[in-house]
């Protein structure tokens, strides 16, 4: 056996397991389509698509052809409150699909729709295809919900996820998704192509200690792109941009007033999780004000919050607004969500664990957010009104006391991070040198960087 073929043999490069599309409409783009093209015929693949891109049509189409092609069922598992806005958007498409709370749904319906909570109601030998949509709520290593997720898709052929932060605090958060599609699992991946620093493998590491191996950063992107897609954009996949442009983003620092402490000057840095907790608690009356001060000014708005303190304070505080609780039932966020689509609420009041992924928001272009040391719940709350389709320059109005500005640098530094992975990956997927054809995976050889 030849050298070169012996290679091959050890590369984790994952083949098609799909079919020729069936069923690719005149509606998509032509990005799309190519996407659709590309996960049809890998069968188990990932889209990280930005917000905005179309992915609930891709979805659809997807799914649709899965259904002609075995006659069966596919499940679509959406976040909270994002079911019936799929099911809109299939009507839209002429694409028939009923969302169900209970598991249950008639012999006819071939496109099911559900949220994540409701996933344990569902059999996973009742379907033949199953995509979740924002993917990345599977991410976390040591999550229950991600041992469901993986176990449940396990069982079911055909499998596609999207989402548009795959991985938004770092690298080795791509493992989970790679795992729920069957590819390599979670820790092959990591002892692949990262090194542990700390020499452990206790997960507490798992976020901060994992950096790539020297020789195999650009073989982890090509293994990628055997099973995944990204883009910001259509330019990404080389096609032409044309009305997918983002408007202007405006981002402005509001500083409020902290907790002064007798004898000094200035607010001091919180440090550490506690101290951070506490300076939270006492800028919530400064920080909700100036939440209401800067929403009071325009139209419609959204007021993001994490506390249930903030989100009762910013009630009494903002005229016309409603506020969404976790506590609420399901059929009143929908309710409430679909109110604010149509206009019908001014402002809304809610945290981004309850409404941060998957509405399409693009009326309102004004919001007011306290950070966090969540890069992830940051991003999707602002693509619910920063995405394609928005004609307006976007506000977003940053707000905390001087004593927090650590955790609004740090969740800066992981949206430059977060760019940078972004970059890397769309470089190689889209290099003639690395990139990968999906029909045969033949790449031109290369001398590795450790030899030259």
């Amino acid at each position: 056996m030849k050298y070169l073929n012996f290679l091959k043999q050890k590369q984790h490069i994952s083949s098609k397991d799909g079919f020729s599309p069936i069923f690719v409409p005149d509606f998509l783009f032509d990005f799309q389509r190519e996407l659709m093209e590309w996960a049809i015929l890998g069968g188990r693949n990932a889209i990280f698509a930005d917000c905005g891109m179309g992915k609930t049509p891709m979805q659809l189409v997807w799914a649709e052809n899965i259904v002609r092609k075995t006659n069966g069922k596919v499940l679509i598992i959406t976040p909270l409150s994002v079911a019936f806005q799929t099911v809109e958007e299939g009507q839209k498409f002429e694409i028939e699909a009923i969302q169900s709370r209970d598991g249950k749904f008639n012999k006819v319906n071939k496109i099911i729709v559900c949220n994540y909570e409701k996933l344990h109601f569902f059999d996973p030998y009742d379907f033949d295809g199953v995509i979740c949509d924002e993917s990345s709520i599977i991410k976390n290593f040591d999550g229950s919900r991600k041992t469901q997720i993986t176990e449940f898709m396990k069982k079911i052929r055909y499998r596609l996820l999207c989402t548009a932060t795959a991985a938004p605090n770092d690298y080795p958060e791509l493992g989970t998704s790679s795992e729920a599609l069957g590819h390599l699992g979670y820790m092959d991946m990591l002892s692949m192509f990262f090194k542990n620093d700390e020499d452990s493998l206790h997960p507490a590491f798992f976020k901060s200690k994992w950096r790539f191996k020297r020789y195999a950063e650009i073989d982890f992107w090509r293994w990628m792109a055997s099973w995944a897609r990204a883009c910001r954009k259509p330019s990404d996949l080389g096609f032409k941009d044309n009305e997918f442009v983002l408007p202007k983003l405006s981002v402005s620092h509001c500083f409020v007033e902290g907790k002064k402490i007798p004898g000094k000057l200035i607010e001091c840095h919180a440090k550490g999780w506690k101290e951070e907790r506490q300076a939270r608690k006492d800028s919530i009356v400064s920080r909700c004000e100036r939440s209401a001060q800067e929403l009071q000014k325009v139209g419609a708005g959204i007021a993001w919050c994490h506390l249930n303190d903030e989100s009762s304070l910013l009630k009494s505080l903002l005229k016309d607004s409603v506020e969404v609780k976790g506590g609420d039932s399901d059929e009143y966020k929908e309710e409430s969500f679909r109110l604010f689509r149509q206009g019908k609420i001014k402002i809304l009041i809610t945290k981004p664990k309850i409404a941060a992924f998957g509405m399409n928001w693009q009326h309102c272009s004004n919001m007011t957010y306290f950070p966090t040391h969540s890069y992830e719940q940051y991003y999707q709350s602002i693509r619910r009104c920063w995405r394609f389709g928005q004609k307006k320059q976007v506000n977003i109005k940053l707000i905390y006391p001087m004593s927090l500005e650590g955790i609004a640098k740090n969740m800066m530094r992981k949206e430059i991070a977060c760019d940078k992975m972004f970059s890397e990956f769309i470089k190689v997927m889209n290099d003639p040198l690395y990139k990968i054809s999906i029909s045969n995976h033949e790449t031109k050889e290369r001398i590795p960087e450790w030899v030259a």
